[in-house]
């Protein structure tokens, strides 16, 4: 990995777009789409991945097709004792959920979980509650998705829709993605 980073300049951004609107768009295409040979943008790419600016490639899954169709997000609220990384190892044994962060506020922790229907969720809760550092958990059931076209919804960015711009004070950090197969 190479120890200085180029600048993140604005082809670096239509690169980084093209490849988010469609993750197995040819160089070719891309560099249509940019104004740059194949070989530039590869070359691009290439620096990007070295950068650590794309951090990889995968699919985008609705999760319904895979039989996932009940979705919650969990509070959870632990005994003062409990560091970040002993919940991050508790959160690695239950495959059902798909995103997990500390948070600020009460809780101590948000769960993005996903299952099969309502009594697995209750299943996955319970397992969860066994651990003896948590104290509490509070649920919250997704009815829909107020914006079925996002990532958290299963869909991809069509292509007619347009990628936004950062704001100005903003505009030399990529726009974070979640990991695909954490999407919904």
């Amino acid at each position: 990995m190479s120890t200085k980073s180029a600048p993140f300049d604005e082809l670096d951004r239509k690169i980084v777009a093209a490849l988010i609107e469609n993750g197995r768009a040819s160089f070719a295409e891309i560099g249509t789409a940019v104004g740059l040979s194949p070989t530039a943008v590869k070359r691009r790419v290439d620096r990007l991945r070295e950068n650590n600016v794309i951090t990889g490639f995968s699919a985008t899954v609705r999760p319904a097709a895979l039989g996932w169709l009940t979705e919650a997000y969990v509070e959870v609220y632990c005994d003062s004792a409990a560091p970040p990384r002993r919940l991050a190892e508790v959160v690695r044994n239950h495959p059902e959920i798909a995103a997990a962060m500390t948070v600020t506020g009460g809780a101590d922790a948000l769960l993005h979980v996903r299952a099969t229907d309502v009594e697995h969720f209750e299943e996955v809760l319970e397992r969860i509650r066994t651990e003896p550092f948590i104290r509490k958990t509070i649920s919250y059931m997704v009815l829909s998705h107020l914006l079925p076209d996002s990532p958290e919804a299963g869909a991809r960015r069509p292509s007619d829709r347009p990628v936004a711009q950062p704001a100005d004070h903003a505009r030399d950090r990529p726009h974070p993605q979640k990991r695909a197969a954490n999407q919904r």
